[in-house]
């Protein structure tokens, strides 16, 4: 699902293996007590990742006694589950830049401390105020996680080794994801949702720990550079570098994708799967754990099956938009049914659907000359964060102006979501896509 290339002209260490022309291993073969420990090091990072993913899913089970506790809107609580993705996706381009001049070690153990405190905040929130605070830190704290592990993959292991790598680093953040499920359910249950997030806090400072006593970057041969050779990165010079993308007419088609494809799945799992279950037909909290726990298996299987099922060509961007269009159909048929079946099955449904967003990665390193990939990776993620806030905040303004208006509120959930991933795939649709490129075209 992730890639990664170390862009020296661009300062952009993602999102794609170095290409076999490169030739990289020939000049400097890793040393071999390094690659032995490598993936040790890769787990500690993981761990980060882990409790990142945990905490953008924690809604689903803390949606229901936050409401209850604060007495929030639904427009209150979409605003603060955006707010995570919010100050996440914002953060992407900035972390970025500080794994490029202080590496991932530093950036990790500098950033990582205000999830925690973000964490604690939040279990002690005396308002709704501070627990937008508590968001806001948890988001900028966990901003460098995803990153983290696809850069040292990149600069670190071998490109024959990145998808087995990178299947890992998921299967281990997906346990992040599992944990929101039944567990935190069973959790809040048997004390409350600040215990809850107590426990993330200790967690994540467990996951500090490990990561400060077991990565050690080595140095590498950029590093080892004279300084003329290499230009500092800034950021006011990364977002310089990312002006030529727009310039390209198959930008825009792929942005406005990109911040529908993931956004539905985590608007769906991480904010209103337990409300519904929980409000429309009477689950437990535990029961709708028991759902969510199941669509996220399904959601962490889905990625490996379309990995391998990737058609490649002009097929791929045919499944990519009929897959957005199924998911469309789904939150369609939530919306305007009220069948405890419908609202259980389709969930579990689109969470094995849900992997063709990987498919995007794909069509992303294809879109873009090699030169270039690492910028198109970096504002991809930034769009599909940032259209996960939206949607969320979105979503919950449709939900609040539904109760004032005698609307079934999940019913102005699940069009507005289905509204949005249709517009998304319409303009994937019309605006121009970019051209098949030959393997030649791809290295120049």
């Amino acid at each position: 699902m992730m890639g990664g290339m170390p862009l020296a002209s661009t300062g952009f260490s993602l999102c794609f293996p170095p290409s076999p022309s490169m030739n990289t291993n020939a000049a400097s073969p890793p040393p071999p007590r390094w690659s032995s420990s490598a993936a040790a090091m890769l787990v500690a990072l993981a761990t980060a990742f882990a409790l990142s993913q945990a905490f953008r899913t924690v809604g689903a089970m803390m949606a229901t006694p936050l409401t209850s506790h604060f007495g929030l809107t639904p427009q209150q609580l979409g605003t603060w589950a955006g707010t995570f993705h919010f100050m996440f996706g914002i953060m992407q381009l900035a972390m970025g830049v500080s794994i490029d001049m202080f590496g991932v070690r530093r950036t990790v153990l500098t950033a990582f401390p205000l999830a925690v405190a973000g964490a604690v905040l939040c279990a002690m929130a005396p308002n709704f105020h501070a627990l937008l605070l508590g968001q806001a830190l948890i988001g900028v704290g966990c901003a460098p996680a995803f990153l983290a592990c696809t850069v040292f993959i990149a600069r670190h292991f071998d490109a024959s080794r990145f998808t087995a790598m990178s299947g890992l680093v998921m299967s281990l953040a997906g346990m992040g994801i599992l944990f929101t499920g039944t567990p935190l359910a069973l959790l809040i249950e048997a004390s409350s949702w600040r215990v809850g997030y107590a426990v993330l806090a200790a967690f994540a400072v467990l996951s500090w720990l490990l990561i400060s006593w077991r990565v050690h970057e080595p140095a590498r041969p950029t590093d080892q550079a004279p300084a003329g050779q290499t230009e500092r990165q800034s950021l006011r010079k990364a977002v310089r570098e990312l002006l030529p993308l727009f310039a390209m007419p198959h930008t825009l088609g792929l942005l406005c994708f990109a911040c529908v494809s993931y956004a539905a799945f985590i608007t769906l799992r991480g904010l209103w799967l337990g409300p519904v279950l929980h409000d429309r037909h009477g689950l437990s909290l535990v029961a709708s754990g028991n759902v969510a726990l199941v669509m996220t298996v399904a959601g962490m299987i889905s990625p490996t099956l379309f990995g391998r099922m990737d058609p490649g060509g002009a097929r791929r961007t045919r499944w990519m938009m009929g897959c957005a269009l199924a998911g469309t159909l789904m939150f369609g048929a939530m919306a305007l049914t009220h069948s405890r079946a419908v609202d259980i099955g389709l969930p579990i449904i689109y969470g094995l659907l849900s992997g063709y967003s990987v498919l995007q990665y794909a069509y992303t390193k294809n879109a873009y000359p090699a030169a270039m990939t690492g910028r198109a990776m970096a504002l991809m993620n930034m769009a599909m964060f940032l259209g996960v806030s939206l949607m969320q905040w979105t979503t919950g303004v449709a939900a609040s102006w539904a109760v004032a208006n005698g609307v079934e509120p999940f019913r102005a959930v699940f069009l507005t979501v289905a509204g949005m991933l249709a517009a998304g795939t319409m303009a994937f649709f019309l605006l121009p896509r970019a051209p098949a490129r030959t393997a030649a075209q791809l290295s120049a």
